[in-house]
């Protein structure tokens, strides 16, 4: 029988002034580069427990499209619970879900040509992708998944599987099986063809590709880098898998909700996925909620075959309702989303000519950008610096190479101006003058 002895205490747990070290578990990670005691919060700014005021370009990765406690949701919220109305309810039928439901409709996927039906997986992202994956496989009676090199789907075991990270995939202790991944947009510098390899092995009979159930994407990769792929190179993905039979999911967890100017970040595209993951900014309000589209003809779960405690959470109904009503009723939001875009691609490609012999590359659409520097600890330096200067950012991709900027959708101008201040100091102190 194993003897398991107790850990050795982690040195930087006697040093912690926040006091959580000794209580919390040494999974956190956030807390590590941002290490204060954060207490309130409205619109892009956070507060420390001492006062301190902190801008916000991180917006609970993108949780927080319309800022920490929004006037307009917050007050929905305290009076949908001040009137003893539903909170908790399973996949009961409620006033609450039934408004989401038709505002969802009315507002988002009418406009937009789709007639997708909704499934209530769970409370986060991952809940969302697994639904699709297990879906995905009972349609088609197959098992194998394509992902993409630097895709990020989730920590649950078949979110994992399609996911690219090398570190949270070894967090999951046994073989992440059934995907396939294949280079995203840009992935080979455009040596070869797009989808040419993909394309193939789908007609080859001696390739060994397992046929794929569903090929899952990203429009815009954020933690793999801040990847936007291309509206050819999603259309040309869409086609592929009309013309092999294979189901498209399309993550928007992300970078939906406005995150890169319409409501969906495929729009630009043009394509219709046969299913589409949404959770982070659903709820309006960083309430836990989301949301799996699939087409009608799909829609084959057997009652309860795909459940959970926590799907339908009624509060996150009433705020997601009104964030639709509030900021979907005309495009307003995304033009102002594409406007302040272009102010931060316009910064960063100052930047990047600044410092010609770094190779420096701006990246990203919309309201989500990102600097790539030449390494993890350059970009590091960048965010920490912003941190002391009273920012918080962080770095994506698979080296950590990459300052990735998630502003509220709502920040002002002004705002968003004095961030970049507070950026281009972090950068000139990390880079030199």
């Amino acid at each position: 029988m194993t003897t398991l002895s107790a850990p050795t205490p982690d040195a930087s747990s006697h040093d912690d002034p926040t006091g959580f070290s000794a209580l919390e578990s040494e999974v956190r990670s956030y807390s590590r580069a941002w290490p204060v005691v954060f207490d309130r919060a409205t619109g892009a700014t956070v507060f420390a427990e001492d006062g301190t005021a902190y801008l916000d370009f991180f917006a609970g990765a993108g949780s927080l499209n319309y800022g920490h406690n929004n006037p307009v949701l917050k007050k929905v919220l305290i009076d949908y619970l001040a009137d003893d109305r539903m909170v908790h309810s399973l996949d009961m039928f409620t006033t609450a879900r039934r408004e989401f439901l038709e505002t969802f409709r009315s507002h988002i996927l009418e406009p937009r040509g789709l007639d997708h039906k909704v499934i209530f997986p769970g409370p986060g992202g991952a809940n969302s992708v697994e639904a699709a994956l297990k879906l995905a496989r009972k349609v088609t009676g197959r098992e194998s998944i394509i992902n993409f090199t630097n895709a990020f789907h989730g920590m649950t075991l078949g979110a994992l599987s399609v996911t690219g990270n090398s570190m949270k995939r070894g967090g999951a202790g046994i073989p992440l099986v059934h995907a396939t991944p294949m280079p995203y947009d840009d992935y080979l510098a455009g040596a070869e063809d797009d989808f040419a390899y993909l394309e193939r092995l789908l007609q080859d009979a001696g390739s060994g590709l397992n046929e794929p159930a569903a090929i899952i994407v990203e429009s815009v990769q954020g933690e793999g880098g801040i990847n936007a792929a291309r509206a050819e190179w999603l259309r040309a993905l869409s086609d592929l898998c009309k013309r092999h039979e294979i189901l498209l999911i399309l993550d928007d967890i992300q970078m939906g909700c406005g995150r890169t100017g319409g409501f969906f970040s495929f729009e630009e595209a043009g394509i219709y996925p046969d299913m589409i993951c949404l959770s982070k900014s659903i709820s309006g309000y960083g309430l836990p909620l989301a949301i799996t589209l699939v087409r009608p003809e799909l829609d084959i779960f057997e009652p309860g075959e795909h459940n959970g405690t926590f799907r339908g959470f009624a509060p996150a109904f009433a705020t997601a309702s009104e964030a639709i009503r509030t900021y979907w009723s005309d495009d307003t939001l995304e033009k102002e989303t594409l406007a302040k875009g272009a102010i931060i691609e316009g910064f960063f490609n100052e930047i990047v000519a600044r410092y010609p012999k770094l190779d420096l590359v701006s990246k990203g659409r919309g309201l989500a950008r990102g600097l790539q520097f030449p390494d993890g600890e350059t970009a590091d330096k960048v965010t920490t610096g912003a941190f002391e200067r009273h920012m918080l950012v962080e770095t994506s991709g698979p080296e950590d190479e990459v300052v990735k900027l998630l502003p509220p959708l709502t920040i002002t101008e002004d705002e968003l101006r004095q961030g970049l201040a507070i950026l281009d100091e972090a950068i000139t102190a990390a880079l030199g003058s």
